[in-house]
């Protein structure tokens, strides 16, 4: 990439606030719901809104929480292949919480830490491809070293994702901040983990391509 390479520090700074920029409006629709169960003279019907309000966004925080864990964090860190079962679970309960679906094909059991963690990024930068919901295809391919996948996005009005292709280019010239940290953590994931990125134009689709390095 072009631009310079941020310190560990720095990227974990903006990685932390970009997870706190994620969960923080669900934990506040949250606290607004308790404030509703705790005002006096509030109908039953009211009551029963809030409650629906609070399990609705408990199980959004929720699941923003675990993907982050395992696309940020060090979750599975005991080995170095992680559970794809377990993955697909995780990233399945993030993109169905809003308007978006998923659709994985069945795969390999396992697949190498960097690689999973980079897969779970281009599914965050499959969100951005279609800002108006759509579905979500992954699918991997071999095995190993020779692992590659595509993630496909189809959906009304889906455009490449913000950001990834000036990373994937080195033409990002902008400082970062919270906002661009995921893309700009994309392509530093795919360095590590040995793979090209790639943004496809298919039609009026999208398709995110992951393959290893020749």
């Amino acid at each position: 990439m072009g631009m310079e390479k941020l310190d560990d520090l720095e990227i974990a700074a903006l990685l932390a606030s970009k997870i706190c920029h994620d969960v923080i409006g669900p934990v506040g629709a949250i606290y607004n719901g308790l404030e509703v169960l705790d005002e006096e003279g509030n109908d039953e019907s009211s009551k029963a809104y809030a409650l629906d309000v609070i399990r609705s966004f408990t199980k959004q925080a929720s699941a923003k929480l675990q993907f982050a864990r395992f696309a940020f964090g060090a979750a599975g860190s005991a080995g170095s292949l992680i559970d794809l079962t377990t993955s697909e679970q995780i990233t399945r309960g993030f993109v169905e919480t809003g308007k978006h679906t998923l659709n994985w094909t069945p795969t390999a059991v396992q697949m190498t830490k960097d690689r999973v963690k980079l897969l779970l990024n281009l599914v965050l930068s499959a969100l951005t491809a279609l800002p108006r919901g759509g579905e979500i295809s992954i699918n991997i391919n071999g095995e190993d070293t020779n692992t590659s996948f595509d993630i496909h996005c189809r959906g009304v009005g889906a455009r490449p994702p913000q950001h990834l292709e000036d990373f994937i280019t080195g033409e990002f010239r902008d400082n970062l901040d919270a906002l661009t940290i995921q893309p700009y953590y994309t392509a530093r994931l795919a360095g590590k983990a040995n793979m090209r990125l790639s943004v496809v134009l298919d039609g009026s689709d999208i398709i995110l391509r992951a393959v290893p390095n020749s």
